[in-house]
């Protein structure tokens, strides 16, 4: 369970159906409907009735959510009470999409400025947006430029998924993949990658997930064990184990292309980190 599903199942008792939910969610129906079912398969209970056509809280359900919009009120109190602290440092406070491009925006910041300091947050894309266009965040990377005149954009970085299979695997060979032809297999994958989780969630819909939260851990399964996983060509997991080849996802959505975003007024500071980055 995490606050994702927590937000979501707000917005379907909020909202009545899945399909309004995942609109409002920026997430497609089918992705939000497994994100449902894996949470009502971990409390071990239904959340939902149908009542026509629209989707009411059982019993519960009721009890669920009360829980849940608790646990997004402290969420919400955490971060204001961090975002305070953090602004009392001097701190720019930075939110990301995905871990590659914070990893670049770091290092081109300590090249530069190498007094000064970051805290991260991993987002959705709307919410990248809205922190830096209300001021709660200095810094965003998001998956586009920022179509507000009063957000200023740059692009940051690409990024490109590929799958690791053993060398005996029947698609070991092949010059590139698809999803569809991965679809089915069990995965190994890290949980903190931001929005290439939906994407899995979203192109591979037929496959299991064994997650994991651990780095070493991950990094201890994938030389160790026999499941597939993905890497990327930004710099993430050191090298790939014997046995094993690495072949790219030639899907539009396994390419992506990162931006830094800042707004007009935003603290000196983070106006400088976007400049310099903006002219390399």
């Amino acid at each position: 369970m995490d606050f994702d599903q927590l937000r979501q199942l707000e917005a379907i008792a909020r909202l009545g159906t899945v399909s309004a939910a995942a609109r409002e969610l920026h997430l497609s129906q089918p992705a939000l409907s497994r994100s449902l079912a894996r949470l009502e398969k971990e409390l071990g209970h239904q959340l939902f009735e149908r009542a026509g056509r629209r989707l009411v809280l059982s019993d519960v359900g009721d009890v669920g959510l009360e829980h849940a919009r608790a646990l997004l009120r402290a969420e919400a109190a955490m971060r204001a009470a961090v975002d305070e602290a953090a602004r009392r440092l001097r701190t720019l406070r930075v939110g990301t999409v995905a871990p590659a491009p914070l990893w670049r925006l770091t290092a081109l910041t300590v090249e530069r400025f190498p007094q000064r300091l970051m805290t991260s947050s991993m987002l959705s894309e709307q919410e990248v947006a809205s922190g830096v266009r209300e001021g709660s965040l200095d810094l965003g990377i998001t998956l586009r430029p920022h179509s507000l005149p009063t957000v200023h954009s740059a692009p940051l970085m690409a990024e490109n998924l590929a799958v690791v299979l053993p060398r005996d695997h029947g698609l070991a060979g092949h010059e590139d993949v698809s999803f569809a032809e991965l679809d089915g297999e069990t995965f190994l994958l890290f949980s903190d990658i931001g929005f290439w989780r939906g994407v899995c969630d979203e192109y591979l819909a037929g496959s299991t997930f064994v997650l994991q939260q651990d780095r070493e851990v991950f990094r201890s399964m994938a030389a160790s064990t026999e499941l597939a996983y993905f890497v990327t060509d930004a710099p993430s997991l050191a090298g790939v184990p014997a046995g094993r080849v690495v072949v790219p996802i030639r899907d539009t959505s396994a390419h992506a292309t990162f931006y830094l975003v800042c707004h007009e007024e935003a603290r000196p500071e983070a106006e400088e980190v976007f400049a310099w980055v903006r002219s390399r």
